[in-house]
């Protein structure tokens, strides 16, 4: 496994990172599996050398925290895994218990902190950005909560770059604790990214992360195969919904693939990966062929002319991600 430099910071991180929105309960999504079918892919990804796992607190209501956190307290040292979880969405249906007001932020940074059963965050991550409080209450509360050492960084997702680079502003004229990170929707069959984040995050020496390399295994030929996630993932169904070009995009994918014998989730990785400024795609996993197939992905090196057969079906498309 190698590690990179994370942004700007000091922090060095896996190339991979595990996504752990599929570990938690099925109550909360069909496709979710339960702690004992979750528990083996972190052990795995740890096996592999992956340092840097993600979760959110609105993961199947906490249990996705509270399983990486009894996975890792049992499998690793604290110090040498980097973790990251986010806050944003609801957590219940009372008014409070939502957005980036100062009252939610402080209160779900302890609650994440409990249930991953850990004193301090390595990456403290908004899931969205929240127009209906101020940005200098979230970002003087996002402060807070690095001085008080409950989280070493701090992160954003998903959202316009004017909205990033507002915040990112504030903070600097306010001398406040800078977001490091952005994690956003970026994959062969989703590029619009391509066009001002991506740019302002290499810019402004902001590490990249993105959610969904594989289009929710829409580029491993996921569409129409029949699985539960596929059934009944409605937001990769609103998502992906240009289906003649993603369908082009799919065929590329598979002919790159078949002539290097490899999966074409290797190939979809190998390209994610290998986009100026990514830093770590977040991959999940729910078959034990996901994670060896993704870290051989990120050493897989396509030449220019695959790059130009992988690329060349895309087509602009409305933005997509940021709700």
């Amino acid at each position: 496994m190698e590690y990179v430099r994370f942004g700007s910071t000091g922090l060095k991180v896996s190339r991979l990172c595990l996504g752990c929105m599929t570990y938690g309960t099925p109550d909360w999504r069909p496709w979710v599996l339960d702690e004992a079918a979750s528990r083996p892919f972190i052990r795995q990804a740890l096996d592999l050398g992956i340092n840097f796992f993600d979760t959110a607190d609105m993961y199947s209501r906490g249990e996705s925290e509270a399983i990486l956190g009894r996975a890792i307290r049992e499998y690793a040292r604290r110090d040498d895994v980097v973790l990251a979880t986010k806050v944003f969405y609801p957590m219940s249906d009372k008014p409070n218990d939502r957005g980036l007001s100062r009252k939610h932020i402080l209160a779900s940074i302890d609650a994440s902190l409990r249930r991953l059963g850990t004193d301090y965050l390595d990456l403290y991550i908004i899931h969205r950005f929240d127009p209906h409080t101020p940005i200098a209450e979230t970002l003087e509360a996002l402060d807070v909560v690095v001085r008080s050492g409950r989280a070493r960084y701090i992160g954003a997702s998903s959202m316009f770059a004017w909205q990033f680079m507002q915040l990112l502003a504030h903070q600097r004229a306010h001398g406040l604790a800078r977001f490091v990170s952005m994690q956003n929707h970026y994959n062969l069959a989703y590029r619009e990214e391509e066009r001002e984040m991506l740019p302002l995050c290499r810019d402004q020496g902001i590490a990249v992360t993105p959610w969904s390399p594989l289009a929710r295994g829409l580029l491993a030929g996921a569409r129409g195969s029949g699985t539960r996630r596929d059934e009944t993932d409605n937001l990769a169904h609103g998502w992906y919904n240009q289906q003649a070009m993603e369908d082009a995009i799919v065929t590329a994918v598979q002919q790159v693939a078949e002539a290097r014998g490899v999966p074409a989730a290797q190939v979809a990785i190998a390209w994610a990966a290998s986009r100026p400024g990514i830093t770590a795609p977040l991959i999940g996993a729910s078959k034990a062929h996901h994670l060896p197939d993704a870290v051989a992905g990120i050493q897989l090196e396509l030449s220019a002319d695959e790059v130009a057969l992988l690329e060349a079906p895309y087509r602009p498309r409305p933005v997509a991600g940021h709700e």
